[in-house]
Formats: structure tokens, C-alpha cells, sequence
């Protein structure tokens, strides 16, 4: 099953038309498409993912998703390990298009896709198996990425993953740090080291 998110900022009796054509080239099996409040939104799946389970996340940019890629999430999505682990892309377009990669720390100005892979599960004992899943997917779909994750989406992955989150900026962020927090107090986080 692929649930889809939709976000529509258009004038809202334009709404119905905008969705027609979606609706109509593959009838959804749940379709509650409307306005919704933005906190009922960002609750929708608590009930699904309530506190106390085990997480493991993996992320990479995409400039497109070609062939190959999507030939590797049909692989993977077929084996979850878990009933809740998941795969999430989420589309990159607009107003962050319009700013230079070195004018802010998010450096994949030029990337369309966010993609985050997910292993979750209520027991410990099933770490083991969602984590090589989401490292496996992950793997044999990097190659075909923008070379780096949004922090956001990481888990304790060291230097080399925070460095590829930030690209060119990071050596600026590193300075910054050197200047502001040079003891590296503020550390609990995908760290950007302090460099004099």
C-alpha cells in the first residue's frame, strides 16, 4: 500500500479539479483528501506510531528517481521487516530551488527528493533484522543519490554522513562552531565539529 500526503496552497474551490486527474488515473483505496487543520495533520499517525518503539532511520537526497532506483524500492519495499517500518519520499520543489548552495547550511538546493527508510518495531528483539533491512535498502540505493541525507532523517552515522549533509558548507559550519562553541558542548546532534 503507497499513502500519499498531498499539500495543495491553491485557492480552495480549485481544489477538486486539481485532484480530478489523480483520482481518476488510479482510484486510491482511502481517499479523505480535504482541508484539514495543520495539527490534525501532523497527529494523523500517532495512534499508528505511539511512544516507546524502537526506530532506525536512513536518508539520501535525489535529484531524480530513475529506473534502477525504483527497481530497488519495489526489491525492498516487498521486505519489510516489521509491519511499521516504512519508506517515505518526500518531494523538494518551490521557493528552496531559489537559493544559492552555499547561501545556508541545507546545501541540496538542486535536489527533488528527500527519501527516508525506516525500521521500526515495539520489541528489541527485532533491531537487529530492521536495521540491516534499512541498511541494505539504503545501500543499494545511495549509488543513485545526491551523495548525502538530511540531518534531520540520520541516526548516529559519524563525521562522513554529516560532512555529505552539508557538502561545500560544512568547512563554514565548522568554523562557525570553532567560534561560538569551541569546547563542543552542544554535541548530542548530527555534530558538526569545531575547526580553528
Amino acid at each position: 500500500m503507497c499513502a500519499i500526503v498531498w499539500c495543495y496552497t491553491g485557492a480552495p474551490e480549485q481544489a477538486d479539479a486539481q485532484f480530478q486527474p489523480i483520482r481518476a488515473s488510479i482510484p486510491p483505496a482511502v481517499d479523505f483528501a480535504g482541508p484539514i487543520p495543520w495539527p490534525a495533520l501532523q497527529t494523523l499517525f500517532d495512534a499508528l506510531y505511539p511512544k516507546g518503539l524502537q526506530w532506525y532511520w536512513k536518508t539520501d537526497f535525489f535529484t531524480d528517481l530513475n529506473d534502477q532506483a525504483i527497481e530497488q524500492h519495489l526489491k525492498h519495499s516487498a521486505q519489510l521487516p516489521t509491519m511499521l517500518s516504512t519508506m517515505h519520499i518526500y518531494p523538494i520543489n518551490g521557493a528552496v530551488h531559489n537559493v544559492g548552495m552555499s547561501e545556508t547550511a541545507f546545501s541540496f538546493r538542486d535536489a527533488n527528493f528527500a527519501e527516508v527508510i525506516v525500521g521500526v518495531d515495539p520489541s528489541p528483539a527485532n533491531n537487529e533484522r530492521m536495521i540491516q533491512w534499512a541498511k541494505n535498502y539504503w545501500t543499494a540505493l545511495h549509488p543513485y543519490s545526491a551523495g548525502g541525507g538530511y540531518v534531520n532523517m540520520m541516526m548516529d552515522e559519524g563525521t562522513d554522513h554529516v560532512q555529505a549533509a552539508y557538502r561545500g558548507n560544512y568547512a563554514r559550519l565548522a568554523q562557525i562552531k570553532a567560534t561560538y562553541d569551541p569546547g563542543n558542548l552542544f554535541r548530542m546532534n548530527q555534530n558538526v565539529k569545531p575547526t580553528t
